[in-house]
């Protein structure tokens, strides 16, 4: 089973609300899932994520494969989180 690390749209029309989520790579976008690991919200200023680190780096370690938009993501979290310590 291929486990990915993806995106799950929720939220209403217009006002989309994302899950990170952990699920088979054969489940549809907002279908099922294994653990919801995280949420983004592009609606706050520069998008707001916000991650489990410990369940990433869990997963991540078991061979599930982020998404290229989850990637993006998580490098944009990295350089605000290095940015933030650095001041």
């Amino acid at each position: 089973m291929a486990v990915h690390i993806r995106l799950a749209r929720a939220g209403a029309k217009k006002r989309p609300y994302y899950r990170l989520v952990v699920t088979d790579h054969r489940s549809p976008r907002g279908g099922r899932f294994l653990e919801n690991i995280g949420t983004f919200d592009p609606s706050k200023e520069a998008g707001l994520l916000s991650v489990k680190q410990d369940r990433l780096d869990f997963w991540r370690g078991r061979g599930a494969q982020p998404s290229e938009t989850v990637v993006r993501l998580l490098k944009r979290l990295q350089k605000a989180t290095a940015a933030g310590e650095a001041k």
